[in-house]
């Protein structure tokens, strides 16, 4: 492109890596037959596969291996990190791996960009676009690297929802840890036919955990505003209505309903949020990736939601925009 090439030739070609992803076979994932994958077509791509074939084999902490996935994507290079997430479901999949609960809490890093610090109706739990080449950014930009996010990011997509068999296993996982990184992995899949959110629907009707079952409801809530389905949204408003839910499970799908709707906040929704929004719950839910992702040091995920959702005429704290501000 630097010598004037057109973004445009670079369509399913070796350096698309939704081209790349899609040609990796069944074999090569199920064998970790790494060296079949073109990873130096990408920036880092002999790092990220030193990493997993070092996590596959055990020999490194987690930190190293799916550390080195979700570091990338933080810097926002994640063109060779969605190669690595076909191989990070096969270790989470893996009952005996010591690290599987970390790989597959990186798994979904690659496939959400744009996200950190977005709690506002119009874009929380919005997945930007499908993946057509003929949209060539996605709506997401480049990378720092100057390649297409978007192509990253439908990568990564495409790559989780080739594998839901290995992921919806995961959702009766006896870890809630692992239950909850599985919804959020799952989210992020392509589920025209409903699948993901039947899983969703199965699970939820057994769990007991409380945040497990918040997890679920925002993984429901997600999996729908990129395939509406109206009975869905009409669910979310009855579970934040009604008071047999736990408090956690109402705020998550309290949260969901704002998300998949363009209608004004009811007042009884307000109440149900302003009463159980408490700073002891704010903190629990800060398991839920979606929270934790939401929030800043100072300012809990939940509580930044219910203050661009429903104070949306609130500026922002003065120390979101200068670290150098004194903490309330």
């Amino acid at each position: 492109m630097t010598d004037g090439a057109d973004l445009s030739s670079f369509v399913g070609g070796p350096f698309d890596v939704r081209a790349v992803v899609a040609a990796i076979r069944p074999e090569t994932k199920d064998g970790f037959l790494l060296d079949e994958v073109p990873w130096e077509h990408f920036p880092r791509g002999d790092h990220v596969k030193e990493a997993i074939h070092l996590l596959h084999t055990g020999n490194s902490s987690v930190r190293t291996g799916t550390g080195f996935v979700s570091g990338m994507c933080a810097n926002d290079m994640r063109a060779a990190a969605v190669l690595a997430v076909p191989f990070l479901i096969r270790i989470a999949a893996d009952t005996c791996h010591p690290y599987r609960a970390g790989a597959l809490a990186e798994v979904s890093s690659p496939a959400r960009a744009l996200h950190f610090g977005v709690a506002s109706r119009n874009e929380l739990l919005l997945h930007r676009g499908n993946t057509p080449y003929d949209d060539l950014y996605d709506g997401y930009g480049v990378e720092v690297t100057g390649y297409p996010a978007g192509w990253s990011v439908a990568a990564a997509r495409a790559a989780i929802t080739a594998d839901t068999a290995l992921l919806k296993p995961l959702l009766d996982d006896p870890d809630p840890a692992i239950r909850i990184s599985a919804a959020y992995a799952l989210a992020t899949a392509a589920d025209p036919d409903r699948t993901v959110r039947a899983a969703f629907r199965t699970r939820l009707a057994a769990e007991q955990d409380p945040i497990v079952r918040s997890a679920l409801v925002l993984a429901t809530a997600e999996a729908t505003r990129s395939h509406p389905h109206a009975p869905t949204t009409a669910c979310m408003r009855q579970r934040w209505r009604d008071r047999t839910q736990a408090p956690e499970v109402r705020l998550a799908a309290a949260i969901g309903w704002l998300c998949l709707t363009d209608e004004p906040a009811p007042d009884d929704l307000r109440a149900v949020v302003e009463d159980l929004a408490t700073d002891e719950r704010a903190q629990a839910m800060e398991d839920l990736p979606w929270m934790a992702a939401v929030g800043e040091s100072e300012e809990t995920g939940l509580r930044r939601c219910v203050r661009k959702m429903l104070h949306p005429e609130q500026p922002d704290p003065v120390w979101y925009d200068d670290p150098w501000a004194p903490r309330p």
